[in-house]
C-alpha cells in the first residue's frame, strides 16, 4: 500500500513526458495587426467592417473555443512611410498576422520583411497583379488580382469591336503593373494600348489637364481610367472641363470608381455630371442571406456606405480567425523569438534587433491557405497561385443621378447578363452579353471609338510613280495626281461618315517603277500614314501592314506572241494528235479482228473467200464510226465486244465533233508558249515588271533562275522584248498582272495572254498595323462595288477599245491519248477476255465433238503441230458441219 501511494503521488507531481510535448496551452488572446489611414474612402469603411467581424467572432466561443482575437488598428494618415513603418511596430509584438498595408508599393516592402519573420500579411487593397507568390510567399492577396480586372476590360473592349484603348494611370507600381497587365490581355484579344498616359502618384489639376490635352490629340476615343481614390474624380473634372465627356468618348473605370459611388452616396451633382456615361467595374459579391443580413445591420453601424471593401475586410477577419482556431487545435504554439540576422543589427537608435520570428509561421501560413468558407464575398478559398476562386466583377453604367448594372464578367463565362453563380449550370453560348448602354453625351449609339488625331496634320498618302501606265496612276506637271486608283481612293473616303484630311506624296521618281514593297516597308516606318496605289496583296506585304478589301481583282498572267491559224484542207486532223489517231486507227481494226474470231464459227456473213473475210472484217470495223455496220452478230462474246466498241467510238466521235467544231469557228491564235508550265520546263528568257513582287514570285515559288529575268519598265519595252524574242535579245513571255496585261493588250493584237492565271491576288490600298481606317474604308469599298461606282471608275480609266482579235482564243489544245487511255484499256480488256473465254470454249468443244480424234493423235503422240492443226481446222469448220459430222460418227461407231 505504500508503494502504491508513493506511485500515486510521483504522478500527480511529475507530469509524463509525452503529454509536455503534445499538449499546448491554448492562450487567451491572439493579437493581429491591421495597418490602413483611418479618414481615407476606404479606411473608413474597413475600420467599422474589422472591428464588427471581430467582434462577431468573439461572441461566438464555437470559433475560437473561448480564445479571444484582438485587433490593433495603427493609422497611417494617408503618409507612406507610415505604412511601412508601422506594421513593424507590430513586428515588435506578438501579433501573428497584419491585415494592409493599403497600397501596393507599401505592401511589396513590407513583405520583404514579413517573409524573414514568418509574419503572413493579408491584403484587400494591395491588387497589384505582379506580387506573385514565389517572390512573396508571407503575402496573401484577399481580395481578386488585377489581373482579372483587366481581363475584363480586354473583354469589354473586344465585345464592341474596338482595337486600341488609351490607358490613363498614376505612374506607381499599383498603376504600371495594373495597365501592364492589360496590355498583356488586350493583346490576346488582337488589341493593344495606343497611348499609355502616366500621372505623377499625386497628380495636380495641372498635370491631369496637360495630359488629357494630350489624350485629346490622339486618335483612339476608348479611354481606361485605372486611378487612385483620391485623384480620380479630378480626371474626369479636368475631362468635362475640356469637352472630353461628349459623344465619341468612351470612358472606362477600374473598381476604384464603384468603390466611391458606393461609399460617397449620394455624390454632389457636380461630380455625378462629370462621370455620366461612364462604363466601371465592381468586385461581384454574390446575394446571400448572410449578406443581406449585414447590410441591414451595416446602417446601424455607420453612415458610411458599404463599399465592396468592407466586405471583403470582414471576411478577411474571419479568414484568420478559422485559421488561427485550426492552428491552435493542432498543437500550434503562438510564440516568438530572435531572428539571427536581426540580432545583427542590434545597436543603434532603430533598434530593429526588436523584431522577432513568429516560430510557427510557416505552419500558421499553411492553415490560412487551407481555409474555405462562404462568407459575404461568396467562396473564400484560394488557388494554388493564390488568387481566390471565381474571380468576377459586375460591369456598371453610370447613368442620371446612379447607376445600373449593364452586366458581369467571369474568369469562366466572359461576360454576360446573367450573374455568374447562375450560370454554372448553364451555356453561355447564344447568351447575351451586355445590356444596352447610355454613353457619354447621352447617345446610346456604340461610339466608333477614334477619330482623326486633332493636331492639324494631314494624313500623307504615298501614291507609286510608275513610268507609264498613266491610267492606273500618274502625276501631272503641276504635281496633281490622278488616275484609277486615286479615283476609287477618293471615292471611298467620300463615303466615310468623317471627314479625312489627307494629302497625296508621289513615290518614286517617275523614271524607273518603284517598289510596292518598299512603299508597304515606310508605311510601316511612319514615313506615310496609307498607300495607294497598283499595291497587290500579298504574304510578305500583310505582314508588315493592314489592307483594305481588294477593289481589283488581279491574278498573274503570261503574255507571250501569237498568230492567227487559217483554215487548211488538213484541218480535220487537228483535234487529234498523231499518237491519237495511230491507236484509234488500230483499235479499229483490232476490234474487227476480235469480232472475226468470234463470229467466224457461228456466222455466215464472216465466212467465205478469205478475200471476202478480210473485206468484210475491215468494212464491219470501219462502219461501227458511224454506227452503219450491217452485219449481226450471233455469239453473246461478240455481243458484249461489240457494246463496249460502241460506246468507245460515241465518246470518240463527240470529243472529235467538238473539237473540229471549235476549230472552224472560232478565231485560233498559235503560241509555242502555252502557259508557265512551258517557262518553268524551258531556259528561255522571261520579261516581268519593274518594281513588281513577280520577280520575287518567279524565283522564290516557280524557283526560276535569276539570270532569265529581264525587267521592263513600259508598254513599249515590253513589245520589243516581245517582237525581238530570245533569238535577239528579247523575252520569250511577260509575266505580268491581268489589269496591266489587259491594258497593254488593248491594242496590240500580235500578242495575248496564254494559259491559265495562276495566282489569285488582287490590289488594295494599305494603312498601318491595327489602323481603324482600313477597316471603314474597306466597308466603303463594297458600297462602292454594291452601287455600281466602282465598275464606272474601272471603265473611265482602264476600258479601251478592244483589239479585233481580242475575243479569240488561244490554239485549243489538241485531243491527246491520255485523255482516252481508260476507254482503249477497258476494249482492249474485253477483248482479251472474250478470246480467251472464246478458245476455253473451243477447246472444250474439240474435245467433245473429236474424241476419236484426240485419242488416237494421243495413242500416235503426233507432233504439238498436227494438234494444233487439228484444232485450227475444227475452229474454221463451221458449227452446224461439225455437229452433223459428229452424228454420223457416232451412228456408225454404233452400227
Amino acid at each position: 500500500m505504500r508503494w502504491i501511494l508513493l506511485l500515486l503521488l510521483l504522478c500527480q507531481v511529475v507530469p509524463l513526458q509525452g503529454q509536455t510535448t503534445n499538449v499546448s496551452p491554448r492562450p487567451q488572446v491572439v493579437n493581429i495587426g491591421s495597418v490602413f489611414t483611418f479618414k481615407s474612402l476606404i479606411g473608413k469603411v474597413i475600420k467599422v467592417a474589422m472591428q464588427a467581424a471581430v467582434d462577431d467572432v468573439n461572441a461566438n466561443p464555437s470559433v475560437l473555443n473561448n480564445t479571444q482575437l484582438n485587433i490593433i488598428m495603427h493609422d497611417t494618415k494617408f503618409n507612406g512611410f507610415m505604412s511601412i513603418m508601422e506594421p513593424l511596430r507590430f513586428m515588435e509584438s506578438k501579433t501573428v498576422a497584419i491585415i494592409g498595408p493599403q497600397r501596393s508599393t507599401s505592401a511589396r516592402v513590407v513583405s520583404h520583411v514579413a517573409t524573414e519573420l514568418k509574419i503572413p500579411i493579408l491584403s484587400f487593397t494591395a491588387t497589384d497583379p505582379t506580387m506573385s507568390p514565389l517572390q512573396f510567399p508571407f503575402f496573401i492577396r484577399t481580395s481578386q488580382n488585377d489581373l482579372f480586372q483587366m481581363a475584363a476590360i480586354a473583354d469589354i473592349v473586344h465585345y464592341y469591336g474596338w482595337r486600341e484603348v488609351i490607358a490613363i494611370y498614376g505612374d506607381d507600381d499599383y498603376g504600371k503593373n495594373g495597365v501592364a497587365a492589360l496590355g498583356d490581355k488586350l493583346a490576346e484579344k488582337r488589341c493593344r494600348i495606343s497611348y499609355k498616359a502616366a500621372l505623377p502618384p499625386e497628380p495636380t489639376r495641372e498635370n491631369i489637364t496637360n495630359l488629357l490635352i494630350k489624350v485629346a490629340l490622339s486618335e483612339s476615343r476608348i479611354i481606361v481610367v485605372h486611378a487612385s481614390f483620391i485623384w480620380g474624380l479630378e480626371v474626369f473634372n479636368a475631362a468635362q472641363y475640356l469637352g472630353m465627356m461628349s459623344p465619341g468618348y468612351v470612358w472606362i473605370a477600374t473598381n476604384w470608381l464603384s468603390t466611391i459611388i458606393d461609399t460617397v452616396s449620394p455624390l454632389p451633382f457636380d461630380t455625378i455630371n462629370n462621370i455620366q456615361g461612364v462604363i466601371a467595374l465592381r468586385l461581384h459579391t454574390p446575394d446571400s442571406v448572410m449578406k443581406k443580413s449585414f447590410v441591414t445591420r451595416w446602417h446601424n453601424l455607420t453612415n458610411v456606405g458599404l463599399s465592396t471593401y468592407g466586405l471583403y475586410a470582414y471576411d478577411t477577419v474571419w479568414l484568420l480567425a478559422h485559421a488561427i482556431n485550426d492552428y491552435l487545435q493542432r498543437g500550434g504554439n503562438v510564440s516568438f523569438s530572435k531572428s539571427p540576422i536581426v540580432s545583427e543589427l542590434r545597436g543603434g537608435n532603430l533598434h530593429l534587433d526588436a523584431l522577432k520570428v513568429f516560430d510557427g509561421g510557416n505552419t500558421f501560413l499553411e492553415r490560412i491557405l487551407e481555409v474555405d468558407r462562404v462568407g459575404l464575398t461568396g467562396r473564400m478559398k484560394f488557388t494554388k497561385d493564390r488568387n481566390l476562386v471565381n474571380p468576377a466583377f459586375d460591369v456598371i453604367n453610370v447613368i442620371g443621378t446612379g447607376h445600373r448594372t449593364i452586366g458581369y464578367w467571369s474568369d469562366h463565362l466572359g461576360l454576360s447578363v446573367t450573374p455568374p453563380e447562375e450560370m454554372e449550370n448553364m451555356s453561355s453560348a447564344g447568351q447575351k452579353k451586355l445590356h444596352s448602354v447610355v454613353w457619354p453625351g447621352q447617345t446610346t449609339q456604340n461610339p466608333r471609338g477614334w477619330v482623326f488625331s486633332n493636331n492639324g496634320r494631314h494624313l500623307r498618302i504615298g501614291v507609286p510613280y510608275r513610268y507609264r501606265f498613266e491610267e492606273v496612276v500618274s502625276v501631272q506637271r503641276n504635281g496633281i495626281i490622278t488616275g484609277f486608283c486615286v479615283d476609287v481612293f477618293v471615292a471611298a473616303l467620300s463615303l466615310l461618315p468623317y471627314a479625312v484630311p489627307f494629302e497625296l506624296v508621289a513615290f518614286g521618281s517617275g523614271h524607273d517603277n518603284p517598289s510596292n514593297s518598299e512603299l508597304v516597308r515606310l508605311i510601316t516606318a511612319g514615313v506615310y500614314d496609307a498607300g495607294v496605289g497598283d499595291i497587290t496583296i500579298i504574304t510578305e506585304r500583310t505582314k508588315m501592314a493592314d489592307f483594305t478589301q481588294p477593289y481589283v481583282e488581279s491574278g498573274l498572267v503570261v503574255v507571250a506572241p501569237v498568230r492567227k491559224l487559217g483554215s487548211s484542207a488538213m484541218a480535220f486532223l487537228r483535234p487529234f494528235t498523231p499518237q491519237m489517231w495511230l491507236v484509234a486507227a488500230s483499235s479499229f481494226l483490232i476490234v474487227g479482228a476480235v469480232i472475226w474470231c468470234l463470229e467466224h464459227k457461228h456466222n455466215d456473213e464472216f465466212r467465205g473467200p478469205p478475200r471476202r473475210q478480210v473485206i468484210t472484217t475491215f468494212w464491219f470495223s470501219f462502219s461501227t464510226l458511224f454506227f452503219s455496220h450491217r452485219e449481226t452478230t450471233v455469239s453473246n462474246l461478240g455481243r458484249i465486244v461489240l457494246l463496249i466498241w460502241l460506246f468507245v467510238v460515241l465518246i470518240i466521235n463527240s470529243s472529235y465533233t467538238a473539237s473540229l467544231t471549235s476549230i472552224l469557228t472560232v478565231h485560233q491564235l498559235s503560241s509555242p508558249i502555252k502557259g508557265i508550265e512551258t517557262l518553268e520546263t524551258n531556259n528561255d528568257p522571261i520579261g516581268y515588271p519593274q518594281g513588281s513582287f513577280v520577280r520575287d514570285y518567279l524565283v522564290n515559288e516557280l524557283r526560276i533562275h535569276e539570270s532569265r529575268l529581264v525587267p521592263l519598265r513600259s508598254p513599249e519595252e515590253y513589245e520589243k522584248a516581245l517582237r525581238d524574242g530570245p533569238g535577239k535579245g528579247g523575252v520569250a513571255a511577260v509575266v505580268g498582272e491581268r489589269a496591266y496585261i489587259e491594258l497593254f493588250l488593248s491594242n496590240r493584237c500580235e500578242f495575248g495572254i496564254v494559259g491559265q492565271e495562276f495566282t489569285k491576288n488582287g490590289w488594295g490600298f494599305a494603312f498601318p498595323r491595327n489602323s481603324p481606317l482600313a477597316v471603314d474604308v474597306s466597308t466603303a469599298i463594297l458600297q462602292l462595288s454594291e452601287n455600281g461606282d466602282l465598275q464606272r471608275i474601272r471603265d473611265k480609266w482602264l476600258l479601251r477599245k478592244a483589239c479585233s482579235l481580242q475575243g479569240a482564243e488561244i490554239e485549243v489544245d489538241r485531243l491527246e491519248l491520255k485523255s482516252f487511255w481508260g476507254l482503249f484499256v477497258v476494249c482492249g480488256v474485253a477483248c482479251v477476255a472474250a478470246l480467251a473465254v472464246y478458245i476455253v470454249l473451243m477447246i472444250r468443244k474439240f474435245g467433245r465433238h473429236c474424241p476419236v480424234e484426240a485419242e488416237g493423235s494421243i495413242r500416235r503422240r503426233s507432233s504439238p503441230s498436227e494438234s494444233i492443226h487439228s484444232f485450227l481446222s475444227f475452229v474454221k469448220e463451221k458449227e452446224e458441219d461439225v455437229k452433223a459430222r459428229s452424228s454420223r460418227e457416232r451412228q456408225l461407231g454404233d452400227i
